[in-house]
């Protein structure tokens, strides 16, 4: 799993790792997904502060179904999530993706304001 847990300024985050990830590589985040719902799942309702990295990402729309699936999931488990890389037509998805699933992600250009954010 690529995705593992971070401390930044005493709290704990959960850095979601999907950067750098080609659209002909859907099985690597499907892999991914599911790794992160067993663990976000685990921990306690609206405890969990996520730090998702998608720089250097490519996404089809099936990957959106798949993240939309997982987000359903696991939001009842996460009470803040940030988001890196989230631009161009990602930017579209992350906006569709906030309104299928009631989730609201807080989008970041740099790491540093998003775990800043995150542990405010």
């Amino acid at each position: 799993m690529r995705s593992k847990w971070i401390e930044h300024k005493g709290k704990q985050i959960f850095y979601q790792d999907f950067s750098g990830i080609d659209i002909d590589r859907s099985e690597v985040v499907l892999k991914e997904l599911d790794e992160v719902q067993e663990v976000v799942s685990q921990r306690p309702l609206n405890s969990v502060l996520v730090l998702a990295d998608f720089r250097e990402t490519s996404m089809g729309r099936d990957m959106f179904r798949a993240m939309t699936d997982s987000s359903n999931k696991t939001k009842a488990h996460v009470r803040k999530t940030a988001v890196l890389g989230v631009t161009g037509i990602k930017r579209m998805l992350a906006n569709n993706l906030m309104s299928l699933t009631r989730q609201e992600l807080k989008l970041f250009d740099e790491e540093e304001d998003a775990k800043n954010w995150l542990a405010q």
